[in-house]
Formats: structure tokens, C-alpha cells, sequence
């Protein structure tokens, strides 16, 4: 069996391609960073270390390069022979990689008549089908219609906390232990593959906002609020009880979101956010709170973690406080060596709060969210 991942990156190698690799796939990694696939091909394997008292390790192999531009033939040939097809490369560099997916799918399409499945493995909603648009302008007229019957883009959600590294050997991982990879069942083509850590569902949107409004939400909160507080990192920033009171309030409203709106049992979910906290403050990872709270910019957009929740919240009359302190302290993060904090920072200078928050969030100035979070702001 053979994968085809672009994005070779911390996340691609440490979660992904392990998960991959434990279930048979001869993967081929693809990448713009030199230096990474010129390892890849010389190593031709790396570990992945486990953050856990137990220190397992897990060697991966049966792994290749290719570089996305000096071997785009390669590619192209990899893909039209292979059997999966995922991504770890961050939403916004999606349509980066579209053009030369769709060459290897036109490829694919003209030789073999055995399904695929793109599946885009990133922290975003519709991941897959923010690629799958992007690659659909690349298309020839010619190929769509066999695209459309052989392709499946099926939409997935994906959990894994890979903190900043340290490693000697660059390839090497250190990944915490708990991880979800949740792909929709019904867009799949084909036969499901027997990959048992892959969960496929039928409702994929109720297990999407319950990560991204549990887990992407709370690590903000936790890094938003750590860092106002002077804290270094996620483990200390939760052991100030005023950063954990408000990581715990802001839980609470996006629990009861949720729950209501898709319908989780309160108690599993209760349970749910103490396993995502006991995440959070596993000792075993240092995660500092500029590498969560990096890109506030996009973090504070519309239909991201923070203003889709309280949106939503808002339309069924609760006032989430704890969520609006929470983009009150996003708005605070300043961080000289973060590109959109500063962004951000001169935005908020220039503009003034409401305008740069509406700026950056897609919302009207004079939506209910702006003026509430404008006014907590000032109170600070």
C-alpha cells in the first residue's frame, strides 16, 4: 500500500506518517524544505517518542522524499499510484500545494480507474474542501468529470499536541500519546481502508466543534490568558487558578454549544474536557504559550475557535463571558517575535480596538461580539 503526505513536517512525521506507517503504507513524504527530504532519503527512517512517564518509542520506516518542485514528476507518478493521499501543511498553505495535486489526480484518472481519497489532516474547518476547491480551478474541463466519480475529499478532524522539538536527530518526534484522526465516512470512495486509527463517522461536523471548540479553544484560552499573566508556559499558565478558573469557564460555554447543538451526553463531556486539560498540563511536554497563541490573527477569525463559538452561543441567548475575556486577552498578545502579534498590535494602535477586531474577525463593527469584547477591553 502506498500514501503520498505533503508536509513533512513535526505534525506530517509525528502523527500522520506514524499512523500511516503502523498500518503498512510505504509513505512518501513531499515537502519544499530541502533539508528535511534530503534527510528522509538519507535516514530512511526516524522515531517518535512518546511524552509519557513510560518513554515508548516508535521507530518509523519504509518512508522516501520528494521535493514539491525539483521532483514534481515524482510526484505526479506517486500520486497516480497511490492509495491514500493526506496533508499536514497548515490550511493556508492549501491552495500552495492545489496545482500540483491536481496534476498527479489528472494523472491518476487517465491511467488507473481504482478510487482515491484526499484527505487534508488540518487544525481548520473543511480542511479538505478548502483544498479540494482550490484544486478544482487547476483542472482541465477534460478530467472533472472522472475526478468527480474517482476522488473522494472527504473532510477530517485531527488532535495531537506536537510541541516546539529538541531532537538531535531533525527527523526524530516527540508527540504526546493521545491522538484522534476522524475522517467522514459517507464522502469516502471506495472501500474503507483498514486503518484502525483512523475513527470514520457519519456526523463529522459534531466531532470537528467538539475538538475545535474544546481542545483548539481551551489551549487559546490557556495561552491568551498565560501570557497576560507572565506565564512561559501551557503547564504553568494552569497552575495559576485565575488562568485555570477562566480555561474552565470558557469550557463550560463551548460544552454547553456542543452538547445542545449535536447532542453529546453533559457527563462525557464533562469528562472529555478533564481528559483535554489533563493534556494540557502532561509533564512530560514543555508547550510554550507563544507556540500556542502564534497567529492570533487568524486564530481570532471568524469561523475560528474563539469568535465562532461565542457567535453561535450568542444566537441562542447565552452570554459567554469567560470566551469574551479570553478574546479580550488575544488582543493583549504582543509577542515582538510573532509576525501577526505585532500585525495585530499596530492594527489595534492605528484603528482602535473595534475597527481592528472587525478587521480581522469579518464581523460588522457594530455586531453585539465587537462591542462587548471593545468594552471588556477597556475595562482591562
Amino acid at each position: 500500500m502506498i500514501a503520498v503526505h505533503f508536509g513533512a513536517g513535526n505534525i506530517g512525521r509525528g502523527f500522520i506518517g506514524k499512523i500511516l506507517a503502523d498500518a503498512g503504507y510505504e509513505t512518501t513524504f513531499v515537502d519544499v524544505n530541502e533539508e528535511l527530504i534530503d534527510a528522509i532519503n538519507e535516514k530512511k527512517e526516524y522515531t517518535v517518542f512518546y511524552a509519557e512517564e513510560e518513554k515508548r518509542e516508535f521507530i518509523v520506516s519504509n518512508i522516501r522524499g520528494l521535493h514539491s518542485v525539483k521532483n514534481e514528476g515524482e510526484v505526479i507518478d506517486a500520486i497516480s499510484k497511490a492509495d491514500i493521499l493526506t496533508t499536514a501543511v497548515g490550511a493556508h498553505i492549501l491552495p500552495h500545494i492545489a496545482s500540483l495535486v491536481a496534476k498527479g489526480l489528472s494523472a491518476r484518472v487517465l491511467h488507473s480507474d481504482l478510487p482515491l481519497n484526499v484527505i487534508a489532516c488540518e487544525n481548520a474547518l473543511g480542511g479538505t474542501d478548502i483544498l479540494k476547491k482550490a484544486v478544482y480551478e487547476h483542472l482541465d474541463q477534460n478530467v472533472t468529470k472522472d475526478v468527480d466519480l474517482q476522488i473522494g475529499f472527504p473532510n477530517a478532524a485531527v488532535d495531537r499536541i506536537v510541541p516546539n522539538q529538541n531532537q538531535e536527530n531533525m527527523l526524530d518526534v516527540l508527540v504526546e500519546p493521545f491522538f484522534e484522526w476522524v475522517v467522514d465516512k459517507p464522502t469516502y470512495k471506495g472501500d474503507i481502508p483498514s486503518i484502525e486509527e483512523i475513527h470514520f463517522v457519519e456526523h463529522l461536523e459534531a466531532y470537528i466543534e467538539r475538538k475545535l471548540f474544546t481542545v483548539n479553544t481551551g489551549h487559546a484560552l490557556a495561552a491568551y490568558t498565560g501570557y497576560k499573566a507572565g506565564k512561559e508556559t501551557v503547564q504553568d499558565a494552569l497552575k495559576d487558578p485565575a488562568v485555570e478558573q477562566q480555561v474552565r469557564q470558557g469550557l463550560e460555554e463551548t460544552g454547553k454549544l456542543v452538547c445542545e447543538k449535536h447532542g453529546f451526553d453533559t457527563s462525557d463531556h464533562k469528562r472529555y474536557i478533564e481528559k483535554i486539560l489533563g493534556r494540557f498540563t502532561n509533564p512530560f511536554i514543555i508547550d510554550e504559550v507563544t507556540r500556542v497563541a502564534r497567529q492570533p490573527i487568524k486564530k481570532l477569525g471568524a469561523n475560528e475557535r474563539l469568535i465562532s463559538p461565542v457567535r453561535q452561543l450568542m444566537e441562542l441567548n447565552v452570554e459567554p463571558n469567560g470566551l469574551l475575556k479570553g478574546i479580550v486577552s488575544a488582543l493583549h498578545y504582543d509577542y515582538a517575535e510573532d509576525k501577526e502579534a505585532v500585525d495585530l498590535q499596530e492594527k489595534i494602535s492605528s484603528k482602535g480596538v473595534k475597527k481592528a477586531l472587525s478587521e480581522v474577525s469579518g464581523l460588522d463593527e457594530n455586531d453585539k461580539i465587537i462591542e462587548k469584547v471593545t468594552d471588556l477591553y477597556h475595562q482591562v
